[in-house]
């Protein structure tokens, strides 16, 4: 277990009325709903095995090969919830309002993995047995961010809480399947409450000491990459997602740090040290070169693109 060191003791009493009073409005504002009724029943039957059923195969479903890695990816994430839990449970606390916001988040996270689950399954989206290896290959690596105590957590979180819904969120506009889209948009829903809870979290801090969290939010942006390394064929299903738009460089410019850093009111923040203007300066350098990045991506995409479907030459 990582022993809380004193800034991080500091940190965990300076944010836990603001942690409570987050947790309070989080439960006025989320609905509750149900998985199963969710998932389409009526599509499923049974697979080969011990039942004796129909085997699997890829013309049972309409998705793309994209949409299906984008699903196989969030799914895999959250089925990763045991790590997460225990990785934020021991950089805050398991105590309070932060042990509570733990539980819940916990709860409301699994019953994204049961629904999604239950779709794939029913829907005969995915190879299951190819599915559940990947799960089974996914969860044996323990792979987890690696994050240092309670700034971490919540600048990670806040990041990856907002990239989660926009994945989620595309992945079922792009579909083309009303089921999907209409159960990854709920799904897209509460991940949004999540990130709310992370965010506000981010901006009290920002007022108890603004140079510490600029230079952590700073690192965390740097660094950042969606959760799934470890998966097998990540490599090949993150640039199905990229080229697909689902998930790519113009997306997490345009759509998670423009509008978190716009949010928090970064660039209007004032009185801050030497060391919380370079970390300012250095996430802005980020942020222009990924927008950078992302404008050379889309045009070879493009490129690409037109060049499969005969209109162009190769650049």
């Amino acid at each position: 277990m990582k022993i809380a060191t004193a800034d991080a003791l500091r940190w965990l009493s300076e944010l836990e009325a603001t942690a409570e009073e987050l947790m309070n409005r989080h439960l006025a504002s989320a609905r509750e709903w149900f998985p199963h009724q969710y998932v389409p029943w009526s599509l499923g039957r049974d697979f080969d095995g011990p039942l004796g059923g129909e085997p699997w195969s890829a013309d049972q479903s309409a998705l793309s090969p994209a949409v299906r890695s984008a699903l196989v990816v969030n799914l895999l994430t959250e089925d990763n919830l045991p790590g997460y839990h225990w990785t934020i449970g021991s950089r805050t606390s398991r105590d309070g309002a932060w042990g509570a916001w733990l539980h819940q988040w916990t709860a409301e996270e699994d019953r994204h993995a049961a629904a999604i689950r239950g779709y794939l399954h029913a829907a005969r989206a995915v190879d299951p047995i190819a599915l559940e290896r990947a799960r089974m290959a996914h969860l044996g690596t323990g792979t987890v961010p690696e994050l240092e105590g309670p700034l971490d957590v919540i600048a990670y979180a806040a990041v990856q809480e907002l990239a989660t819904r926009v994945s989620h969120r595309n992945t079922g506009r792009l579909s083309g399947d009303p089921v999907c889209e209409r159960l990854l948009t709920r799904i897209a829903q509460d991940e949004n409450l999540h990130m709310v809870f992370y965010r506000e979290l981010l901006r009290a801090a920002l007022e108890s000491g603004a140079d510490q969290v600029l230079v952590t939010l700073d690192a965390t942006i740097r660094d950042f990459a969606m959760p799934g390394l470890a998966m097998p064929g990540f490599g090949r299903m993150a640039a199905e997602i990229a080229v697909a738009g689902v998930y790519d460089l113009r997306v997490h410019h345009d759509e998670v740090l423009v509008p978190l850093l716009r949010a928090l009111r970064v660039n209007d923040l004032t009185g801050l040290g030497p060391a919380g203007e370079r970390a300012r300066d250095r996430i802005a350098a980020h942020v222009e070169r990924t927008d950078a990045r992302a404008a050379r991506f889309v045009e070879r995409r493009a490129q690409a693109l037109a060049v499969r479907a005969g209109r162009a030459e190769p650049a």
